[in-house]
């Protein structure tokens, strides 16, 4: 899925992250990538919404470094990671248990850096720019792993 639109308000980036949220599956892995304040957690929001969390549970996990999100049965129906104040580097990794810790439900990770590729590969990457007046460019691209699958033949079974 590759998309691109802007946003003028906290609701269209909420709206926006609701519509992707519609297309991901159960063990999918999505980087948000932009500045502080672009409305990378607005945006993470809206995804929680849609897939069933509570709007006050919502918050940017900097400190806590993993939010998990439960639905209304309290099943775990989202996960967002945060990694700005992890340096780039894989020991700072090692500790959070990744992938496993992660398994199980979509993945929207913030601050993604170059040590993370190697361990949780992106299926997406959704880009998020201030673009003036109080609008911002959100462009959506296949990540690392959605483009080395489609480089893969299809297997045929013999």
């Amino acid at each position: 899925m590759s998309a691109e639109g802007f946003s003028g308000s906290e609701r269209e980036t909420e709206e926006l992250g609701r519509k992707l949220a519609r297309t991901l599956g159960v063990e999918e892995v999505v980087y948000l990538v932009g500045e502080l304040g672009a409305g990378k957690t607005c945006f993470a929001r809206g995804v929680a919404l849609e897939l069933g969390a509570s709007a006050r549970e919502v918050a940017s996990p900097t400190f806590a470094l993993l939010h998990e999100y439960a639905g209304p049965a309290g099943r775990v129906v989202l996960r967002h990671l945060d990694l700005y104040r992890l340096a780039d580097d894989p020991g700072e990794l090692e500790p959070l248990g990744l992938p496993d810790s992660v398994a199980g439900a979509p993945v929207l990770v913030e601050w993604p850096n170059r040590a993370l590729r190697t361990v949780l590969p992106p299926h997406r990457e959704v880009a998020i720019a201030f673009a003036g007046e109080g609008r911002r460019a959100i462009a959506v691209r296949p990540g690392d792993r959605a483009a080395a699958l489609s480089d893969t033949p299809p297997r045929r079974d013999r």
